[in-house]
């Protein structure tokens, strides 16, 4: 594909101008046109970017034959609506995580994206991290051995959000890179949370996903910690694996340790042999993550035999998980079961 893909980008907000900085710096596409509902934002975009055209009214984008896709950085609960009406246009979609406010919502997105041969894609922005790609080659590898847990906590003061809980905030980065990780499939979810405001919205909340095997997931998500913790441990049977996301440059530490159980003629003793033996900080990727993302959106809507890394399906898998966490929350803890 010779000429230039047409990107618009749509919220210019939080994350907005990172998306515009890295889509306008790729040399396969062209950021033509950023839409947000606040002019003040917009006047950021023009001196930021004086060449990228700015409007208030998103609907200027569906008919714009320049426009070849649509990048959507707005609220969770307008998202259905936006990527429905840029699919129905002929547009490529990259949605800001969480994907849509539903399973449902998101399966129908899927469903247009696909009868339309278009691209629909999520930004879950930590699956192309130097980090998360270098657990993902050592797990595929065999390098921990059989996986047996994946352990998340996301923790800090705020930012508290008026439309969303803590789970949906937080939890989908977490999320999507224990499906990103995992093959298996998980089977049940099981989450109990409370709320310290009028509004009900949980700021601390708890969520199991459970497997058939005898793997585990748990995420650990606040909005009231006086201390701010990102870190995930991925623990196999040969080494484990933390990641803080907190710490500056050992992002990743790989533990050589591990427990075996030994079989015992006393049925009721149990013995256990540790291992306890190096640690070590594994070379990771230096390159910007979104700017990997960005990358890959392109990529596969030049060549639409390829599947991107962050896949409509995680994305679609990541709120089912979050709705049956919210279901399972609303019912005092009581487990979900999954359809994925």
């Amino acid at each position: 594909m010779n000429q230039k893909l047409g990107i618009a980008i749509i919220g210019y907000g939080y994350w907005g101008p990172n998306l515009v900085r890295n889509f306008d710096s790729l040399p396969d596409c062209e950021v033509r046109l950023v839409a947000d509902a606040s002019a003040e934002r917009l006047q950021l975009v023009s001196t930021r970017h004086s060449h990228i055209a700015t409007t208030t009214n998103a609907a200027a984008i569906w008919n714009d034959p320049a426009i070849d896709a649509v990048v959507i950085a707005t609220p969770v609960f307008t998202h259905y609506k936006l990527a429905k009406e840029a699919l129905n246009h002929g547009k490529h979609v990259l949605l800001e995580k969480p994907m849509t406010q539903s399973a449902h919502e998101a399966k129908e997105l899927m469903d247009i994206a696909h009868a339309r041969g278009l691209l629909l894609m999520v930004d879950h922005t930590f699956l192309y991290t130097g980090a998360v790609r270098k657990i993902k080659e050592m797990a595929d590898a065999g390098e921990l051995g059989q996986l047996q847990y994946f352990d998340s906590t996301r923790i800090n003061l705020g930012l508290f959000q008026s439309d969303i809980n803590v789970l949906w905030d937080l939890a989908p980065h977490d999320i999507s890179i224990l499906l990103h990780l995992i093959k298996e499939k998980p089977v049940s979810v099981a989450a109990t949370g409370i709320s310290h405001t009028f509004n009900k919205l949980e700021n601390i909340a708890y969520l199991t996903v459970k497997y058939a095997s005898d793997f585990i997931a748990h995420f650990s998500c606040s909005w009231s910690s006086p201390v701010k913790i990102r870190t995930i441990l991925v623990g196999g049977d040969k080494r484990m694996v933390l990641f803080n996301d907190v710490e500056p440059t050992e992002k990743v530490k790989v533990y050589d340790t591990g427990f075996e159980v030994k079989s015992h003629e006393d049925k009721n003793k149990l013995l256990v042999d540790y291992r306890v033996g190096d640690i070590y900080v594994p070379k990771l990727e230096a390159r910007e993550a979104l700017s990997g993302m960005a990358q890959d959106f392109i990529r596969c809507i030049q060549d639409r035999t390829l599947t991107p890394v962050s896949h409509e399906g995680i994305g679609y898998d990541v709120v089912r998980i979050l709705e049956a966490a919210q279901q399972s929350m609303a019912n005092k803890g009581a487990e979900v079961a999954l359809d994925l």
